[in-house]
């Protein structure tokens, strides 16, 4: 009777510790992917590359290399100009002046030039293998400007394990594979 207590009392024992001991199933939850957005505004942008860029990080091993590439600011100062011309001077509707307007467009130009020399540097100095390049902007034109510059002197298939998404119209797609496809990348098209 002693040992069919004792085994008793053991299985009261063990069974709530093996209950304890089961794998219990991890539900992952995946969200849907954010759209691409429909304006100019960075903080926007930033949300969305941070989900695109995340999705494609399989098989990648370091940081990845994000171009967030300035729109093109050309009509803005032709409109800016117009405006001066109308208001003689005074303040345009929205309340900067066309000079102001101009500022803008030259600080834009500026910093699609840096970001351009930034990426030619990054590419001239060699992305390797676990390595990823997204290129994005409102103006796809002008990201395909910029990831044609930042390609032009790539030496052929010195870029193997590297992945180049490219964030934009269709129009540009082909122009931007045609680029970057001599350097062995593993190219990926996303449509905005």
């Amino acid at each position: 009777m002693k040992t069919m207590t004792r085994l008793l009392l053991s299985a009261c024992l063990v069974l709530p510790l093996a209950a304890c001991q089961q794998e219990e199933e991890v539900q992952v939850v995946e969200t849907a992917p954010l759209t691409a957005p429909q304006t100019e505004d960075r903080n926007e942008w930033r949300a969305y590359l941070n989900d695109v860029v995340g999705r494609h990080m399989e098989g990648i091993f370091n940081q990845p290399y994000v171009y967030l590439v300035p729109p093109r600011r050309d009509d803005a100062a032709e409109v800016a100009a117009g405006e001066a011309d109308a208001a003689e001077g005074a303040e345009a509707a929205e309340g900067t002046t066309g000079p102001e307007l101009v500022s803008q467009v030259n600080e834009a130009d500026a910093e699609y030039l840096r970001l351009a020399e930034r990426a030619e540097m990054d590419v001239a100095r060699g992305i390797v293998r676990g390595n990823l390049l997204a290129y994005a902007g409102a103006d796809s034109d002008r990201v395909a400007d910029l990831v044609v510059r930042a390609f032009e002197d790539v030496q052929e298939d010195t870029m193997d394990g590297v992945r180049v998404l490219f964030i934009g119209d269709e129009a540009d797609n082909e122009r931007v594979q045609q680029a970057v496809a001599p350097a062995g990348v593993e190219y990926i098209f996303i449509q905005k």
